[in-house]
């Protein structure tokens, strides 16, 4: 590429009929100028994003929890399918959440672990609509690193009924729905569709009637913006028109994939109330779809917070094609009876294989001085550690990802009941976030 002390602006988009398309970071984004260093030129195209992945129904410790700590550890059952990113991750144990613990009313666990994971906050016991929670994590996070994207931030589910009313105890429906909250009383809601999604990060939509003639035709909103996408290519170098390609590569294979399951909706012959229109048959291609969408979101800037609910607490989905066909929380609660304890941490596994493929695209994306995966901070986890006990201690958690922000390849073992917003507080800071507190949060894990 020519040197020049013009470069395009980070916020640059396709446009068309419809549709608007932003680009991921290129070399011709970045100010090219004669003596630029090294450390100024990453210092303007590093971008720290987090990214929130949560599992219900808690697991079985042992089968989670590496025996030993500091680096060596051995891959546990559950971990085992992060094994090619063990140098990228840190397993971390000891945490626990006393904003989700029992006290006098009993029942109600599944809706506080899931509301408190990143709050800490005990949510209000309602049925009504004067729900209370907490702010979470990601919303503090997104309110400073997100002002300045598209979407300050993405909440995705693979669970798309629409529950009303009260789930859990006397608690209301809507704690299940998401762990996302941008105030005590603003629940932010999880997106299942991802025709939905991919109209947030891509397209403007047009009208209703716009939008289905354009399903009818299979036009791509690529295709929608060719126009501009020619002349943008004439003023890229070799190594930005590869980047463009691949990035454009894969928002048309995510697009087509949406509209097989689109057609396939359509065309089932099995009578469906209210079919979810561009959610596949598939819950196994339904994630990876939503996975690869939040990977595309990133690669783009759209936003840099991103939330993902694997699925909801109490959810008693079975998966037989992984040889499970009792429901997840029927196996969860297992009373150590060691057939129900494998059926567990086959789906904790599974669940994680998915995970570890999404986190495999985030490493082989580039983005700017490294990889998408360089520069996100990925936790997974669980707001329940024992399946079977269902109580919020020594909480399920992995950081994966984050560059130099995090010494990796570690597994970490907090004492017992150290709180887990302190994890929350921790991350607030690796991304720039400075906050003295959270919930009960007593301070920073120092050591990661």
């Amino acid at each position: 590429m020519i040197i020049t002390k013009m470069a395009l602006p980070r916020r640059t988009f396709l446009r068309g009929m419809g549709a608007t398309l932003a680009l991921p970071l290129l070399d011709a984004m970045v100010p090219a100028l004669p003596g630029l260093s090294t450390t100024a030129r990453a210092a303007t195209t590093g971008v720290t994003r987090l990214g929130f992945v949560y599992c219900p129904n808690g697991t079985y410790l042992p089968n989670f929890h590496p025996k030993t700590v500091g680096t060596g550890f051995e891959m546990t059952p559950v971990l085992r399918p992060l094994e090619p990113f063990r140098d990228e991750m840190v397993v971390i144990s000891g945490l626990s959440n006393k904003g989700a613990e029992t006290q006098s009313e009993g029942g109600g666990v599944h809706t506080r672990v899931h509301t408190a994971w990143l709050s800490g906050v005990r949510p209000k016991k309602t049925e009504g609509a004067d729900i209370e929670a907490g702010t979470s994590i990601d919303q503090i996070a997104a309110a400073e690193i997100g002002k300045d994207s598209p979407l300050m931030s993405l909440q995705l589910s693979l669970d798309h009924e629409n529950i009303v009313g009260s789930c859990e105890n006397g608690y209301s429906c809507v704690y299940q729905h998401t762990y996302s909250w941008k105030t005590p009383t603003t629940p932010m809601p999880m997106e299942s569709n991802p025709r939905a999604v991919f109209e947030r990060l891509f397209g403007e939509g047009g009208t209703p009637d716009e939008r289905a003639a354009r399903l009818e035709t299979d036009r791509s909103v690529l295709d929608l913006a060719m126009e501009d996408m020619a002349r943008l290519q004439r003023r890229l170098g070799v190594r930005d028109r590869v980047m463009v390609d691949e990035y454009l590569g894969a928002v048309r294979d995510v697009e087509q994939r949406i509209q097989r399951a689109e057609r396939q909706s359509r065309e089932s012959p099995a009578p469906i109330a209210e079919p979810p229109v561009g959610v596949p048959d598939s819950f196994d291609e339904h994630a990876k779809l939503m996975f690869d969408l939040e990977v595309l979101a990133f690669q783009a800037d759209v936003t840099r917070v991103v939330t993902f609910q694997m699925s909801r607490e109490l959810n008693g989905r079975a998966y037989p094609w992984i040889g499970v066909p009792e429901g997840h929380h029927a196996v969860s609660h297992h009373q150590m009876d060691p057939v129900k304890i494998a059926q567990g941490t086959k789906i904790n596994a599974y669940h994680m294989s998915l995970f570890a493929r999404f986190v495999e695209k985030m490493k082989n994306t580039p983005d700017g001085d490294g990889s998408l995966l360089d520069h996100t901070l990925l936790l997974y986890g669980t707001g329940m550690g024992d399946s079977d006990h269902h109580t919020p201690v020594d909480l399920p958690a992995v950081l994966v990802g984050g560059g130099g922000t995090i010494t990796r390849g570690r597994h970490i073992r907090y004492p017992l009941h150290t709180p887990f917003t302190n994890l929350g507080l921790t991350l607030l800071h690796k991304v720039g976030v400075e906050r003295e507190s959270v919930a009960d949060s007593t301070g920073l894990l120092t050591d990661l």
